[in-house]
């Protein structure tokens, strides 16, 4: 880890459990900023953070025998979160991120405090952090203050997957726990990084299940006999847009060499094909766009410094700003948001077309009998419903403000709600795309012996190895539970070369 410069694909690593550590030279900024810390208390000076109070009470002098109490007291007191727990994967990006700004050496923290998060996270010691309670300004103070509490002995960790009280947790893996010095506990507490981990894992996320669409979608133009003509790479060229580019380009790429596609190159009854199927290039290729636009903000935040005060050890002096605001990463949550929407929307669209046989060509829900089978007719609706849920959840969470701590921090981003809700949205458009997958399969089968492209067929034959044809109707949830499971253990994206975020 390279605090400061990391990459989309550096956090991406360490969402998927890559190792954690600093270069040594890195804790030299810190010892730095601790001993400016230092200087600025002999100064006898009224520093806010440091030697008073905080938000509405920065007014309140501390005197120095109670400076020790005063950052333990701010821990204690807003660990005030509630709801369940932040996944583990989430709470690890976490303190990844409150490192990477830590350790720049702008927070006025001990280099023992960067180490302990350091050996946590090492040891696979995640404090258990409650996911509501943070209006992302100042700062996500509910959820980094459990996580400081941990690191001071109070409250819970997991360890491996097995709750401890945090003291214990700690002597067990023989760790001491940290006593805060000066300025420590507004440090450990201020900052985005809770929100911007959860839009990271998020947008992760959302990059594999993007790609997978991109499979499902030329899989469903197969089923449907839909034309690749709509992307051709002269038609794209011509917008200059880069996402819709590159996802013509995937579509063309999966849908070359199939053989159901030249059974009827010349004299296609349908002179153009609807909407989802023809303009997913102009869709699909925006919603990438958006993504990385999204990526681009948030890959910047994490490599921002989000404290306040913010010491600067050059000049010794202690700069009071709003680093915290976490409105960058609100936007960012929002523009995801808006992706999953469409990803979903679109993919619903094709969905309800391969049931219906006046648009797809096919037997009427994808049942060799329909009448005495109802096919696929159910799990279309569950696309719908889905699909309506994220639109409901779309709505932005950044327009959102409510004044907090007696109006002093009168306007806040709603970052963590923002970024929070994308999880549930990216569980619903995987299980869309699932369905999408059961449904596409299905009616290429029906196409036999003509195939696709080599990777629509791996695709094709990815699922049929864990759900059969669909002969005669069965009980239609273990088919959808493990279509969403190969969805998730990303099976789809391994088919082919397919654009994303980088």
């Amino acid at each position: 880890m390279t605090p400061g410069t990391m990459t989309l694909g550096d956090w991406r690593g360490i969402y998927r459990g890559g190792a954690i550590a600093l270069p040594e030279d890195a804790f030299e900024a810190v010892e730095r900023s601790a001993a400016a810390v230092t200087a600025i208390l002999s100064r006898d000076a009224a520093v806010y953070g440091i030697n008073t109070g905080f938000g509405k009470l920065a007014s309140v002098r501390i005197g120095d025998d109670d400076l020790a109490t005063l950052q333990r007291n701010i821990v204690l007191s807003h660990a005030a979160g509630v709801g369940a727990p932040t996944p583990r994967a989430i709470v690890r990006l976490m303190m990844a991120l409150k490192v990477a700004s830590l350790a720049q050496g702008f927070s006025g923290v001990q280099v023992a405090t960067v180490r302990l998060l350091l050996d946590m996270l090492e040891g696979d010691l995640l404090p258990v952090v409650p996911a509501k309670g943070s209006v992302g300004a100042s700062g996500d103070l509910a959820p980094l203050a459990h996580m400081a509490a941990a690191m001071i002995g109070v409250g819970e960790i997991d360890h491996a997957g097995t709750r401890k009280p945090a003291a214990q947790a700690l002597s067990d893996a023989g760790l001491a726990p940290l006593t805060l010095g000066p300025k420590e506990g507004l440090a450990l507490l201020n900052g985005t990084q809770f929100s911007c981990a959860w839009a990271l894992a998020q947008l992760f996320e959302v990059e594999a299940l993007f790609r997978s669409a991109l499979v499902t979608g030329a899989l469903a133009t197969e089923a449907a006999k839909g034309s690749d003509t709509p992307f051709d790479a002269r038609i794209h060229v011509l917008r200059q847009h880069r996402g819709q580019q590159e996802v013509a380009a995937a579509l063309r790429g999966l849908m070359a060499g199939s053989a159901i596609r030249a059974s009827h190159a010349e004299g296609d009854e349908r002179v153009q094909d609807p909407y989802c199927l023809r303009c997913q290039p102009q869709v699909m290729g925006a919603c990438l766009d958006l993504l990385r636009q999204a990526g681009a903000t948030l890959e910047t935040e994490a490599n921002g410094v989000t404290d306040n005060p913010l010491i600067f050890a050059d000049t010794g002096e202690a700069l009071s700003g709003g680093n915290f605001h976490a409105e960058p990463v609100a936007f960012a949550a929002d523009m995801i948001a808006l992706a999953i929407c469409e990803i979903g929307s679109i993919a619903e669209r094709r969905i309800a077309m391969l049931v219906d046989p006046v648009l797809s060509g096919l037997p009427a829900f994808l049942t060799p009998k329909p009448g005495l089978n109802s096919g696929f007719m159910i799990p279309q609706v569950t696309a719908a419903a889905l699909c309506s849920e994220n639109k409901q959840r779309a709505h932005p969470a950044s327009i959102d403000s409510i004044p907090t701590s007696a109006n002093q921090e009168d306007h806040v981003s709603m970052a963590a709600h923002g970024s929070r809700r994308l999880e549930a949205m990216a569980r619903n458009l995987r299980d869309i795309v699932a369905i999408e997958w059961l449904m596409a399969a299905q009616g290429c089968d029906m196409h036999a012996p003509m195939a696709s492209g080599a990777g629509l067929e791996a695709a094709r034959a990815a699922l049929r190895e864990a759900v059969p044809f669909l002969e005669e109707d069965r009980h239609m949830h273990p088919d959808l539970v493990a279509a969403s499971r190969l969805v998730a253990d990303g099976a789809l994206t391994r088919v082919a070369d397919l654009p994303g975020l980088t």
